[in-house]
Parts: C-alpha cells; structure tokens; sequence
C-alpha cells in the first residue's frame, strides 16, 4: 500500500485529507509540524508527502531545505493557500514538485498525486 504523509499544524485540516486519502485506498502518515514531519519522513519513507508551509516549530521552507539537504527523493506537494509567485519559486527552488490549493478539492488532489501514489 502506497503511503502519504501529510504534515500540517491543523488537525482539521489533517482529518480532511487523510479522510480522503484513505478512501482511495492509500496509507497515511501523520506530523504536526516540520520537524516532527522529517523525523517521520527520514524513518517512514512515504511515497509522497503533502506539506503546509506555515507551521510552528519548523515551517515547510526549513523542511524543503532540510529534505533537500538529506538527498531524499519523494515527491513533496506543498499545501497552501499563498498563491504569490514569489513563494511558489522559493518552493520550486527547494525541491518541490507541486501545489495543492487551499481549500483543496477531492478530483484536484487526485488528478496531482495520482502520477506518484496510484498502482
């Protein structure tokens, strides 16, 4: 079973998507912040990760820096609802492969992660 690990500081948000992820049929992981997300990431190692990038503790910047540093290579989709150009790049530039706008629609987060978690 394909693994995602969702690293998010809102349970609410946590509960959604891992709802839906189960419901496809995938095993999820989950963090509450960044660091706790690359401690799980490192032990785990999911076959996708769906980061926030606004968190206490560590954000999901550091974490990208962080993950690119270990040379780990698993899709990471960054979950936000800043849509500036700037922010997008700086993500880009630390290894992310993708967005997932917030609020986040059902067939949009299938038509994103489908490539990298269906069989």
């Amino acid at each position: 079973m394909k693994r995602v690990l969702i690293i998010d500081d809102s349970a609410f948000q946590r509960k959604l998507l891992s709802a839906t992820l189960l419901a496809e049929g995938l095993g999820v992981l989950e963090a509450k912040n960044g660091r706790e997300g690359l401690e799980i990431g490192v032990r785990e190692r999911p076959d996708l990760i769906i980061l926030d990038l606004l968190m206490p503790e560590m954000d999901g910047f550091t974490f990208l820096k962080e993950w690119q540093q270990k040379g780990i290579h698993i899709p990471v989709f960054v979950f936000t609802s800043d849509i500036q150009t700037a922010t997008r790049t700086i993500c880009m530039d630390l290894g992310a492969t993708g967005f997932l706008n917030k609020p986040l629609k059902r067939d949009e987060l299938a038509r994103c992660i489908s490539p990298y978690v269906m069989e």
